[in-house]
């Protein structure tokens, strides 16, 4: 793994994350690393000394990192959430409406290929973390609440 692939201006936080219950148990810890199955709403309480959530993809096919990173934003957590492990360049465009903004995958990303996931669709269907407005939304704005 080389450095991670950041859609942020800020610095890269520098503290490697410790597992969630290291986390809860070390108060001047502020990265952690979220594993499969990890409760993420045990973290809310604490998000204010959070800098950086890793959260591990052990396989592709394993999508509950996408549910952590939605509950951190819906949250309002604003730090960086990093997807790490098994992530396709074929997801990052679903990452990053579900607020992940660095990624360090196991294998790495081609840079054209990025740039290709996250202009492929043009629209949204849905509401998501990113505030994108959704297609229908545009369509027809009268029916539009937010």
């Amino acid at each position: 793994m080389g450095d991670p692939l950041r859609f942020r201006d800020d610095p890269a936080p520098d503290e490697p994350g410790v597992s969630l219950d290291a986390f809860l148990n070390q108060k001047d810890a502020t990265s952690v690393l979220l594993e499969a199955g990890d409760d993420v709403r045990a973290l809310l309480p604490e998000l204010g000394r959070v800098r950086l959530v890793e959260i591990d993809f052990p396989r592709f096919r394993d999508g509950r990192g996408f549910s952590s990173a939605s509950i951190l934003r819906e949250a309002g957590y604003t730090g960086e959430i990093r997807a790490i492990g098994d992530v396709l360049i074929d997801l990052v465009f679903f990452m990053r409406r579900c607020g992940f903004d660095s990624f360090e995958p196991d294998a790495p990303f081609h840079p054209g290929a990025v740039d290709a996931a996250l202009s492929r669709y043009p629209d949204v269907y849905q509401s998501a973390t990113d505030g994108r407005v959704p297609i229908w939304a545009l369509r027809h704005p009268q029916f539009a609440t937010e």
